[in-house]
């Protein structure tokens, strides 16, 4: 079921039926108390539980619990909760009085900003749209000039979390790297700037590592970079870079068939650097950011890259492929170097859905967090739990380079001895920010997706790192 969020001043004859009761504080009677028998204020039953429909002369009230709501996320988690509500009460037409709900602006748009959130849905490919029922939920009273600003901020990131989810949905005979680095040009509309290196370029560039795991499609692989110069002066950018494996097959070292429709979405990461360069254009954030995404597909045919295989990267270190599966770390091997050496950023956070092993370890609960700075940890993990977006810290440790290094070459793309295989593919990842550039790994392989949905998210794409990386960027660079 859709939801249509619309601001009234007046409660449509549709919509008057069913009437939402935001209860912030149970000693308060708002307007209807003289309807209603007092006993809903104070009852046991009702504070206990977050819902409670009532019929009262042919009118129904759906009282919602906001007592023991306190955060701005406890607001949004309601709103989610009050959006499948309505869904499973099949509710398709509701108003609330905002000016007698107690709640503040902010309060009120979280909540609002919640059931937007939960609401989401990809149908795309769905033939019969008869059956896409609307929920309208319709605000009355007035939009405070606060509330406005507010809400257009909140929109804007709601925009980018929907644009990750989409791609991240997309199957891949549609979503492949041509149509996704055409995709990404459509940006520029909203004041970004967007590069497109093809192959031609890329070879040109010295990005063997990329290359190679492209090699076996017939589609092109490419580096995409999105540029936002909000700040007033020439700060240094935020650097931000997602793996873009728009089908991984596991190339040679074939992937099992169990499951490998999944491999859709193992271009979540830089999906989420697309998300989050469109929220920051539309709030017009007052930052300097790149976005780099390397986008292939890592195919089987008889172009193939081959397990022994070795390749020179973009930073001049070679790369002994033992596993053409472990293919991510080498998109991003080329792209982390590229970003740093042209960009000069503040710091470098890359994504990707890197490793099976960190589902193992955190489930999809918690992304992996790897990291060669303690202070960009720090913002990193408070900015995950204010938002529902949690991070857990890994380590890093040079004892661990033995199981990457490589008799024939630099390095190998595998740990072939076993375990910490999160913590070795990190370690790669390490070895190609040259400068010592502050940098964090995240492997959302766990959170990208979801069988089940989350809190704030229906089943399927995530859209996972986007309100993550947004809230980093508010809470300590604007």
């Amino acid at each position: 079921m859709k939801l249509k969020l619309e601001f009234v001043t007046k409660a449509p004859k549709a919509a008057n039926d069913n009437e939402v009761i935001l209860l912030k504080d149970k000693k308060k009677k708002n307007r209807i108390t003289k309807n209603l028998n007092n006993s809903i204020f104070t009852n046991k039953l009702f504070l206990e539980k977050k819902f409670l429909i009532q019929n009262i002369n042919s009118k129904t009230y759906i009282f919602v619990n906001c007592i023991n709501s306190k955060s701005s996320l406890d607001y949004e988690k309601l709103g989610s909760e009050l959006y499948i509500f309505l869904k499973n009460n099949k509710i398709d037409k509701s108003f609330f009085d905002s000016n007698s709900s107690h709640l503040t602006h902010v309060q009120l748009e979280k909540l609002l900003h919640g059931t937007q959130l939960k609401s989401y849905n990809f149908n795309v490919y769905k033939t019969d749209k008869s059956k896409d029922v609307v929920t309208n939920l319709y605000i009355v009273g007035d939009k405070s000039k606060k509330s406005n600003v507010l809400r257009k901020k909140l929109n804007s990131l709601l925009e980018g979390v929907f644009l990750t989810r989409d791609l991240v949905s997309e199957p891949g005979n549609v979503l492949h790297p041509d149509e996704y680095a055409k995709r990404i040009t459509k940006l520029r509309k909203f004041g970004l700037k967007v590069s497109v290196y093809d192959q031609k370029k890329l070879k040109q560039m010295g990005m063997n590592a990329l290359l190679g795991v492209g090699q076996g499609s017939v589609r092109g692989s490419y580096l995409v970079t999105i540029e936002w110069n909000g700040a007033k002066n020439k700060s240094k950018p935020l650097g931000f870079v997602g793996k873009g494996v728009c089908f991984d097959t596991g190339g040679y070292s074939l992937k099992p068939a169990k499951f490998m429709e999944d491999m859709t979405y193992d271009m979540a990461g830089s999906a989420t650097v697309v998300g989050l360069m469109k929220t920051l254009a539309l709030r017009k954030s007052k930052i300097n950011a790149v976005g780099v995404v390397g986008l292939v597909e890592n195919m089987v045919s008889g172009n193939a890259q081959r397990p022994g295989d070795i390749v020179k990267s973009y930073s001049g270190k070679t790369i002994e492929i033992l596993n053409t599966d472990a293919e991510g770390r080498l998109v991003l091997a080329d792209a982390l170097t590229f970003t740093e050496e042209k960009f000069k950023p503040q710091f470098i956070i890359d994504l990707a859905t890197l490793t099976g092993a960190i589902i193992v370890s955190l489930g999809s609960e918690y992304a992996g967090l790897f990291s060669n700075n303690d202070k960009l940890s720090k913002q990193l993990i408070n900015a995950g739990e204010s938002v529902e977006e949690k991070l857990w810290r890994m380590p890093l440790n040079e004892n661990f380079d033995k199981l990457i290094n490589s008799k024939n070459a630099d390095m190998q793309n595998i740990n072939y001895i076993g375990g910490a295989g999160s913590t070795t593919a990190a370690q790669f990842l390490q070895r190609f920010i040259i400068n010592k550039t502050p940098w964090a790994h995240l492997d959302i392989a766990g959170m990208a997706f979801s069988k089940y949905g989350g809190a704030l998210n229906s089943g399927g794409a995530t859209g996972y790192g986007v309100r993550l990386l947004n809230k980093l960027i508010e809470d300590n660079y604007e």
